[in-house]
């Protein structure tokens, strides 16, 4: 994606964000695919035996998720860090090193997955081959090269942060990735006790996801704002702390939702459940009071003599990536707070724990809070690198943001209904046994749910391959303004 667009101060940190945003983007299309794999998989259990066991596929589905988000996130940084501090990025040229160090170790790491799969009882499998650990499966020194590559960019970030003009959003970023790094820390070490080990592997998993990366996407949100229709900066960084506060806060206290079933004391029950849910409210706030502000500013500019409603629509400099934007604050709404409010009450959860319910969760919050915004930034950055001054909607744009959210709605719908026949068949109606998780899975709902399911992902996939090649083909689209 790089450009003879890309020139003056910041023009190589944006240059290295691109590197990131191409490599982000060829692992979403490969989590994509390693998803439908396993779709396929979980219906027809023979697909591919032998060749890729299913466990194999999910893992690499689901690492390679949080992988390319991280990659995106990187990327974004780099490529507003100029913008926001008047500067280029310091240590740039450690960070394009740093950037193939973390390419290459996720190849070998992916290709490990692929054609090793599995290694001896022994310490050799937890440092070369993999941890065993849900969600963070990467070996050990791939552990440690994650953390390495980290602590670089924050480094990077930092001393940019200190040197160049500091504004709200790139001192809440400086924080955010504090703890974005030290929290990842939690997760590499083991403990004899199975409660004590789960206790801080959930830190892992829901502080370093749900409270460091989603203000990480309070900070982006605000950054596109004022990128997109000239937000008012007050407004977006006063929603930015409050959702610091908020996420911070609630985030810790809302952890307390994962440990009902570990043997935790019982006050985490009602403390988790409280809490859990309050962690998009900022971000959704922060929309519709800047939506709300920006109405009023087009409302009296249209009052004015010779105003239209195409030359008050103009003022979206980026209408795909306000739309990937606008659907990050309802998605973050429904899939972190309306689906994970389904289940995050212990009365309820007794139910739905390790259901499909929460897959159905996992797969909308990871898209709407997360995603979305992302793939928001990909359009912000191709828009920079082909020096498109207003850039419009394309037939492959809506055709792409359609099938990929729609596709995902279905998916997350299907999965609930699977979740629902989990929970009345399997838990209520014969009491969580062995045979009856087998019992509830070979109901004709809970089949054709997993049928749904499959379609709905190879909707997705069509999206995925329609927005890379309108990525791929904008600058050389005659609809966008120069």
């Amino acid at each position: 994606m790089a450009s003879k667009y890309l020139t003056g101060v910041g023009s190589e940190s944006k240059q290295l964000a691109t590197w990131y945003f191409t490599f982000a983007a060829i692992l979403f299309g490969a989590q994509l695919l390693f998803g439908l794999v396993a779709a396929i998989q979980f219906i027809m259990p023979g697909f591919l035996y032998g060749v890729l066991d299913f466990s194999i596929a999910r893992i690499i589905h689901i690492n390679a998720l949080v992988v390319w988000m991280v990659f995106a996130m990187f990327g974004s940084v780099y490529w507003l860090l100029p913008d926001e501090t008047g500067i280029e990025t310091v240590g740039i040229k450690i960070g394009k090193l740093l950037f193939w160090i973390f390419a290459a170790a996720i190849v070998v790491v992916v290709l490990v997955f692929l054609f090793v799969q599995v290694g001896p009882a022994d310490d050799t499998t937890i440092w070369f081959i993999t941890e065993g650990r849900e969600y963070i499966e990467a070996p050990r020194w791939a552990d440690w090269g994650i953390v390495v590559v980290a602590l670089g960019f924050v480094g990077n970030l930092f001393l940019t942060g200190m040197k160049g003009k500091q504004t709200g959003i790139v001192t809440v970023l400086m924080a955010d990735m504090i703890a974005f790094a030290g929290l990842y820390l939690a997760g590499m070490f083991f403990t004899d006790n199975i409660t004590v080990d789960q206790y801080w592997w959930w830190w892992v998993i829901h502080l370093w996801v749900e409270a460091t990366w989603e203000v990480f996407v309070g900070a982006i949100a605000a950054y596109g704002l004022i990128k997109m229709i000239g937000a008012h900066r007050k407004v977006v960084e006063m929603w930015l702390w409050i959702e610091v506060a908020m996420l911070f806060g609630s985030g810790i206290l809302g952890l307390g939702h994962h440990y009902f079933w570990i043997g935790t004391p019982e006050y985490w029950w009602e403390i988790g459940a409280l809490f859990s849910a309050l962690e998009p409210l900022p971000l959704v706030a922060m929309f519709i009071h800047v939506l709300y502000d920006w109405g009023k500013t087009q409302g009296a500019e249209m009052a004015k003599e010779g105003a239209t409603e195409d030359n008050v629509k103009s003022v979206i400099t980026n209408k795909p990536a306000f739309t990937w934007f606008v659907l990050n604050a309802f998605g973050n709404f429904l899939g972190a707070g309306i689906w994970g409010f389904f289940h995050t009450l212990p009365q309820v959860n007794l139910y739905t724990h390790g259901t499909q319910f929460t897959a159905a969760h996992g797969h909308l919050a990871f898209f709407g809070a997360y995603a979305t915004i992302l793939i928001g930034m990909f359009y912000i950055a191709i828009q920079g690198t082909n020096g498109i001054k207003v850039m419009h909607h394309t037939k492959l744009s809506i055709w792409s943001t359609s099938l990929i959210t729609g596709g995902m709605m279905v998916m997350t719908i299907a999965l609930t209904i699977a979740g629902y026949v989990q929970v009345l068949v399997s838990r209520a109606e014969m009491g969580a046994t062995w045979a009856a998780y087998f019992d509830g899975q070979g109901g004709v709902w809970f089949a054709q749910a997993m049928d749904w399911r499959l379609i709905a992902g190879i909707v997705v996939f069509i999206g995925y391959i329609l927005l890379a090649t309108d990525l791929l083909t904008t600058g050389k689209n005659p609809v966008h303004e120069k």
